[in-house]
């Protein structure tokens, strides 16, 4: 590959990964859980991974070019979002290291419990996996910098692109889940706020993903009126 290529992916990928949204959400809540963050790092990671298989099979161009597709998933993502800060908010008053595991009220099972850890990886999968945005950041990022030049061939490079970025928004992930769990460790009253904060931000991100989506259906309809 070239070398002046992958480090200038480096660079912005770093920064994409280290701006705060709704993947930071998702980690700085797992960080508040009583033992393991790791679960929910993996699935954010896994729902990357997903995009970039999807890129080397080359079916992320194609799903980008057929925009009713890109619509429903876009949907289906913003309420899957919904959901789980709905589901955040029901529990925020609970919230601590000894408390319920994301998303659960506050009669749910322990985060130690394996069905909830599994719950906890899909339910991160699904937050990166079906966010259209993560897909369209593989379209639209990684082909400005594979080189039909290098020795690789492009597939080989899109997905060594990929699996980079896999690896560092999962070490970044990870920082700020452990970091979360640092500052905020036998602070309920902080935990409670940041599980509050979460929900609130998933809540948000989802209804402008679903906005995105109603509001031309809707000026659409006016129009013909």
């Amino acid at each position: 590959m070239n070398p002046q290529l992958f480090l200038a992916f480096l660079v912005v990928a770093v920064a994409l990964a280290c701006t705060p949204g709704v993947d930071w959400a998702y980690s700085i809540a797992a960080g508040l859980r009583q033992r393991s963050f790791a679960p929910a790092v993996a699935g954010l990671c896994g729902g990357y991974a997903l995009h970039t298989v999807l890129l080397v099979l080359g079916l992320a161009a194609l799903l980008t070019g057929m925009p009713g597709v890109l619509g429903w998933l876009t949907a289906a993502g913003a309420l899957y979002l919904l959901w789980l800060g709905f589901s955040t908010l029901r529990s925020w008053r609970g919230a601590s290291f000894n408390g319920p595991s994301f998303g659960a009220g506050t009669d749910g099972p322990p985060a130690a419990a394996p069905a909830s850890q599994f719950r906890i990886f899909v339910q991160g999968m699904g937050i990166s996996g079906i966010n259209p945005k993560g897909l369209l950041f593989f379209v639209a990022l990684v082909p400005q910098f594979v080189s039909p030049d290098a020795a690789l061939p492009v597939p080989v490079q899109s997905g060594l692109l990929g699996l980079t970025f896999v690896l560092l928004v999962g070490v970044i992930y990870s920082c700020v889940a452990l970091l979360a769990r640092k500052l905020l460790h036998a602070r309920p009253g902080a935990a409670r706020h940041v599980t509050l904060a979460s929900g609130v931000i998933m809540l948000v991100l989802g209804a402008v993903l679903l906005a995105e989506q109603i509001m031309p259906a809707v000026a659409a309809a006016l129009a013909r009126a």
